[in-house]
Formats: structure tokens, C-alpha cells, sequence
């Protein structure tokens, strides 16, 4: 077991430099494989339980890169390997907190497993893991190593379609994991902060690059630990920093403006990035603004705003006003892929429902905005804790018309 000072030294390490050489390579590990679907209560139900543990939670130089798969109801996935002899998880992207689990489905057992002795918790919107934290060997599925990677090990099993989470979250966003009083307040190492102090990687930067959902349901990712990769998004990668308000700076929090056409329907505010969320929500007021302009009516059945071909047609741009860039998704990237209406929804292929949806009426003043998978899917994004900043880039799929 760690001595208390061992572990302390562990959870509040500062990143300044790293101990050892950067490598002169980073790696790449490619994967596509196919998501489960399952049914739109599902998904409206996860979506929706995310924003309230958001709206909860709010109120108190080298890459390595990782393969991605995107699965409907839940989000993205990384197979690693963890312990000798090993044991494949598949991990959910949580981009809410810095924190890696395992145990939520799969048992760990380990004969090179290290405890801590010390417990943690962090609730999530699919529920709460809790256990004990452990120390031992992380590898990813191309040979990417992590040789003392810190995690929870949940000590019950939930009826989920994963693993654990694999934490992408904002520095110190794992702060009130830690159960035991002596070290309330520490911070568990992220996958990040390790690559580096182990020399994989030089800064604490994570990229993200989704892509759109086709007919055949093939669906793509990668992570990119360390730097951006060039060779995924198109013309210049600009930032913005990362909001201040009470509630968006826990998450990676950033401040914007959204036009809709040549109308402004949300003033400059707070909000956050969520990898994990299907949808994209924006505040009471300018929903309805939106809702207005394009004559959208909510369907009862799934709650979202259903409008007819020749609104569609009518569709202006939704420009995002985010640091010194704009960004815009396209008619096509407002409405919910129409090959996709039978399996989810029920409805007829020719259905056309927009993907963007209401925060709740109680959700205050700092968080006005989540910024989902219908957003970062058409665009590359990097997740900078190093200099405290969020970046987008327009990629090849900006502009699809795959919806």
C-alpha cells in the first residue's frame, strides 16, 4: 500500500517540466468500428440527465494518439489494456472530469496492481462510481504505455454499455473525487499530466477529432495527446480562452455569441464544451428566438423542434462567435441525421427535427450553453489545460451534407 506522503506527492504534483526526455515521436492508433443504437428515450433520457449534472455540479511539442468509437447513447470509447496479466476495457471520453475509472462493468484483478488505501467518487450522468483508487500498468491498443497510471476502481457494477471513463477533464476537475479527509481537495493525476511526466508527451493539450455519423453507421475518432494534429483540420486553429464564471471554469468552459443568419439570438456568455453530450443546448431565451425564426414546432414524441422541407430549405447558417473566429454550422449541420429517423425515432425517413434544445429553466446565469457532438463533429477541437484555452478548426467534414 502508499504511504500517505506517497500518494500526497501523487495528487498535487505540479506539471512545470517533465523528469525524463520527450520522446521524438508521437503515436497514432487509428480505429473505426460501429456504435449501438439503442432507442430515443435512451438517448434524450442520457442527454438530458448530462445537463442537469452540469447545472448540479456548477452550482457547488509531441502527441500520442488514440482511437476512438463513437457509440450513440453514450459516446465515445478507447479500448485499453490495464494490468499484468491484462484486461481490455472499453472506456467512455469524459471531458467533465480528469479521472479515469474502471470497474463499472468489467472486475479488476492484477498482480501488478498498487492500492492507495484511499477512496473516491465522482458522480456521473450514467451514475456514480465509486471504489478505491489503484496504481498499475495502462496501455493503450497500438502499444501507447502509461506505467503508473492512477484510476478508481469502482467497487459496483453498473448496467452500462462500458467499462469506465477515461478523464479528459480540465486540471483539478478531479478535486472532490478524493474521499478521506486528510487529503480532501487533492488532485489525481489525468491521463495527460502522466504522459507527460513519464516524457510521452510535453504539454498538457488534448485534440479531438468526430466525424459525422453516415448511413452505414461507421463511425471514426481519435484523440491527439499533447499538441494538435495538423494533418485533421483545415486552414488556421484558433483559441479562445476558457471562461471564468463560478460554473463553466470546473468543465472546459468558453465564451461565445451565437447568430442565427444576420440576427443575434444569444448575447456574449458562459457555457462549456462537452464531448459527452448528444445535443446542442442553449439558453431559454434564445431557443425560443430560435425557435421563432425558424419556425420550428416541438415534436411531442422526442421533444425536439420539427420543421418541414421547405422550412429546411429556408435555413440560415448558425454562426458561432467564439475568441477572434466564427464558426458555422450549416443547415445540414442543424438538423439530426435523416437515415438514422427509423432506428432512434421511429419516423419516417423525410422527418426533419434540429439538433438544438433548451437548457433547463433553473440552470442560472454562468452556464448558458453545452456545446455537444452535433457541434464537435464538425469540427476539430483542442482541449489546451497547458495554457488554459479551448481551439477550434474547420475539418474535411464542416460542410457535409450527410444529415
Amino acid at each position: 500500500m502508499f504511504s500517505f506522503s506517497s500518494l500526497l506527492v501523487l495528487l498535487t504534483f505540479s506539471m512545470t517540466g517533465s523528469p525524463v526526455e520527450v520522446r521524438n515521436s508521437f503515436v497514432t492508433l487509428p480505429m473505426t468500428r460501429r456504435p449501438t443504437f439503442s432507442n430515443v428515450t435512451d438517448i434524450l433520457q442520457h442527454d438530458e440527465t448530462r445537463v442537469a449534472t452540469f447545472m448540479e455540479y456548477s452550482t457547488h511539442g509531441r502527441r500520442a494518439d488514440v482511437p476512438l468509437q463513437y457509440t450513440m447513447d453514450v459516446g465515445y470509447t478507447v479500448s485499453v489494456n490495464i494490468g499484468s496479466p491484462p484486461i481490455t476495457y472499453n472506456l467512455l471520453v469524459e471531458s467533465s472530469n480528469s479521472m479515469t475509472w474502471i470497474g463499472a462493468r468489467s472486475p479488476y484483478g492484477s498482480l501488478t496492481s498498487l492500492t492507495t488505501g484511499y477512496s473516491a467518487a465522482v458522480d456521473y450522468n450514467f451514475g456514480t462510481l465509486q471504489g478505491t483508487v489503484f496504481q498499475d500498468v495502462l496501455t493503450f491498443t497500438d502499444g501507447l504505455t502509461i506505467n503508473a497510471m492512477l484510476f478508481g476502481v469502482a467497487s459496483t457494477s453498473l448496467n452500462i454499455g462500458f467499462d469506465g471513463t477515461l478523464g479528459i477533464g480540465p486540471r483539478g476537475s478531479s478535486r472532490s473525487a478524493i474521499q478521506n479527509e486528510n487529503i480532501q481537495g487533492g488532485t489525481i493525476p489525468s491521463v495527460t499530466d502522466l504522459l507527460i511526466w513519464q516524457g510521452t508527451i510535453r504539454q498538457s493539450v488534448v485534440g479531438i477529432l468526430f466525424k459525422p455519423i453516415v448511413a452505414d453507421f461507421v463511425n471514426e475518432g481519435e484523440l491527439n495527446f499533447g499538441g494538435a494534429d495538423p494533418t485533421k483540420y483545415i486552414g488556421n486553429l484558433k483559441y479562445a480562452r476558457m471562461a471564468t464564471t463560478a460554473r463553466s471554469s470546473l468543465h472546459w468552459g468558453i465564451n461565445q455569441r451565437i447568430y442565427y443568419g444576420n440576427v443575434e439570438i444569444m448575447p456574449r456568455t458562459a457555457g462549456v464544451v462537452d464531448c459527452g453530450a448528444t445535443f446542442l443546448y442553449i439558453g431559454s431565451v434564445a431557443y425560443e428566438r430560435y425557435r421563432a425564426a425558424t419556425g420550428g414546432i416541438v415534436n411531442a414524441a422526442n421533444g425536439l423542434l420539427q420543421i418541414s422541407d421547405q422550412q429546411y430549405n429556408l435555413l440560415f447558417p448558425l454562426d458561432f462567435y467564439i475568441g477572434v473566429r466564427i464558426y458555422t454550422l450549416s443547415p445540414n449541420a442543424q438538423i439530426w441525421p435523416r437515415s438514422l429517423n427509423h432506428i432512434v425515432f421511429g419516423v419516417d425517413h423525410d422527418d426533419i427535427f434540429l439538433v438544438i434544445k433548451t437548457l433547463p429553466a433553473n440552470s442560472g446565469t454562468e452556464c448558458n450553453f453545452i456545446i455537444g457532438y452535433v457541434f464537435l463533429q464538425r469540427f476539430y477541437t483542442v482541449l489546451d489545460a497547458h495554457r488554459s484555452r479551448v481551439g477550434f478548426a474547420e475539418t474535411e467534414h464542416t460542410y457535409d451534407d450527410t444529415n
